[in-house]
């Protein structure tokens, strides 16, 4: 192989071939009389690549955890990973009140129930 042609090899840049592990986020969602909280575990997801998506009875979570490593890798265990998970949401729940909280790698939704979907009692009138 000539000078050249190496040069030439060399000035190429390498291709991106390494794709975001896909992960099933663990969660935990408790429900009681005027929500559903759903708690996501992701750790080392930031906000800004943090996602929480509701659509046609669909609420869709999607985070990234992008590490900033230093240097080639000899052994790796714990790389980039991609946090997704989607969950059917009722129609009960008031999709303009939903807030998030994420708090040290935990994301927390609370999920309002409507006024009409909350248990109500019924007042007995005696004649």
């Amino acid at each position: 192989m000539n000078e050249t042609a190496m040069m030439k090899k060399e000035s190429i840049p390498p291709e991106a071939t390494r794709q975001l592990r896909s992960i099933l986020p663990e969660v935990d969602i408790l429900e009681n009389e005027d929500e559903i909280l759903l708690y996501a575990d992701l750790p080392g997801v930031l906000s800004d690549n943090l996602s929480v998506h509701i659509d046609n009875g669909k609420l869709t979570l999607t985070g990234a955890r992008l590490l900033n490593a230093e240097g080639s890798a000899t052994w790796e265990e714990f790389s980039d990973v991609e946090y997704r998970r989607v969950f059917s949401v009722p129609q009960s729940i008031d999709a303009s009140t939903i807030s998030a909280e994420l708090i040290e790698g935990v994301l927390l939704l609370h999920l309002p129930k409507s006024a009409a979907a909350k248990p109500k009692k019924i007042e007995i009138k005696v004649a």
